[in-house]
């Protein structure tokens, strides 16, 4: 916190004269209305004065009052008009964040050069608990975060380390950041006394010959997958809250079980038959440098990949299947659209027997209802991913498909917060027994 002083004038509106103690008592009135402390007590002014009525010190801006400490009174006529004056000088306190170095949480950032790891950055920069003191990238070792990440400038950060490099004794706290088959060995190498958050997809896949099947390579920390807890925050909060591994979701299994899982779980739609459409942009392929993903190649077109082995597919399957509490099989094509961040997923569905669409609608809406982030929209609104850029949520709505006894959902998040780090942060929030939404309430940005 820091204090700045301003003088603020308020003029009389009223010919009505009040002893000292009336003066005191109205404007500490005053104070309260605005949820005010003064750091002192209010001195005497040298002379009755004309202020105004409590109902009348309502009406000026909250900001002029915004948590002010009085310092001096002092009265005076306005020679031009003749009314009295009462003037006073307030020191106002303005709200800043902590330091980093002053913040409760140590946070370490594991691969903080990528896409998902300045992410991070950024939330945090808000975030009243968590404080960045160890910040790695391999490639970068030895640079500041400014030189990889300019819009970061105005943050206080330390230089970038190599891994091995690193002084684990310093944090609280990991977010794992770093490509799929690399982070096993280093979480492995972590103290046990950490809290981990790794957004790889290497501890999400319970069957670890699944792992192997999708992901090309032997999982080399079993005994971590055994204790790893999936965090899909608004369906698996509780066992979140307890862990100290969490593997954060992908993008697009974010974005489809989150509409998915509440309408299986309910019997509302057929197990069967589920077809789903997604497209990301192009930040969810990763900041490393592919021919794939150039401007030439991307731009001015769409480009559909991994149809039928993307290596979102097991986890969709897996996390839809505890839903269903049988084995659950879907179609499922990713797209890749020019341009920088922002996913849409549209559901095709079939309903089970005598449901509507409407009762879709409804059992999301009450689902959700006490959800911060994730929200369905008001019928017939379609969910744009514009709406949701730069923030934590997810915004979802129901409609009636042509074809008798189907419906479509869409979902839309912003890839790289809700479908990463947004929920990353929400995860170990809980884990660390704050609000989940503390540092997350960023606004979209629109347009």
């Amino acid at each position: 916190m820091h204090s700045t002083h301003r003088c603020v004038s308020i003029e009389s509106q009223f010919n009505f004269n009040f002893t000292h103690c009336q003066f005191v008592s109205d404007l500490q009135k005053i104070i309260n209305s605005q949820n005010l402390a003064p750091a002192a007590a209010l001195p005497s002014p040298p002379s009755p004065f004309s202020i105004p009525s409590c109902k009348e010190a309502r009406r000026m801006s909250c900001a002029t009052f915004g948590s002010i400490c009085t310092a001096k009174f002092c009265g005076f006529k306005d020679k031009s008009t003749g009314r009295n004056s009462w003037r006073f000088c307030a020191q106002r306190t303005v709200a800043s964040v902590p330091h980093n170095s002053q913040k409760s949480v140590r946070i370490g950032v594991l691969g903080a050069s990528g896409y998902t790891g300045s992410e991070i950055l950024r939330l945090l920069a808000n975030h009243p608990h968590f404080g960045v003191s160890l910040m790695t990238a391999d490639r970068k070792a030895g640079q500041s975060i400014t030189s990889v990440f300019p819009h970061l400038i105005a943050q206080d950060l330390p230089d970038l380390v190599a891994v091995k490099d690193a002084d684990f004794s310093t944090v609280d706290a990991v977010f794992c950041c770093l490509p799929h088959g690399t982070t096993q060995d280093i979480i492995s190498n972590l103290p046990l006394s950490l809290k981990i958050v790794d957004l790889s997809a290497d501890f999400r896949l319970r069957d670890i010959s699944e792992y192997e099947e999708w992901y090309g390579q032997p999982h080399r920390a079993i005994h971590l997958q055994e204790e790893a807890v999936y965090g899909l925050t608004e369906i698996t909060r509780k066992n979140v809250q307890s862990a100290r591994l969490v593997a954060n979701p992908g993008c697009y299994p974010t974005s489809i079980q989150l509409p998915l899982i509440p309408l299986i779980q309910a019997n509302l739609i057929e197990s069967k038959n589920i077809i789903i459409d997604s497209k990301s942009g192009v930040s969810g392929a990763g900041r490393a440098a592919k021919e794939a993903n150039l401007y030439t190649e991307v731009a001015e077109g769409i480009h559909s990949y991994g149809v039928t082995r993307h290596r979102h597919v097991p986890e969709i399957e897996q996390g839809l299947s505890d839903a269903a509490g049988v084995k659950l099989t879907v179609s499922f094509t990713p797209h890749l659209m020019p341009m920088n961040r922002g996913m849409q997923s549209t559901i095709y569905v079939e309903m089970s027997r005598g449901v509507t669409h409407e009762d879709l609608y409804q059992q999301l809406k009450i689902f959700y209802e006490d959800e911060e982030f994730v929200r369905v929209l008001d019928k017939g609104v379609v969910p744009y991913t514009q709406h949701v850029t730069g923030s934590n949520y997810c915004y979802i709505n129901v409609f009636p498909d042509r074809i008798p006894g189907r419906a479509i959902i869409i979902s839309v998040i912003d890839n790289l917060v809700k479908g990463a780090s947004g929920q990353a942060v929400q995860n170990l929030n809980l884990m660390m027994g704050f609000a989940e939404n503390t540092g997350l309430l960023y606004q979209p940005l629109f347009p």
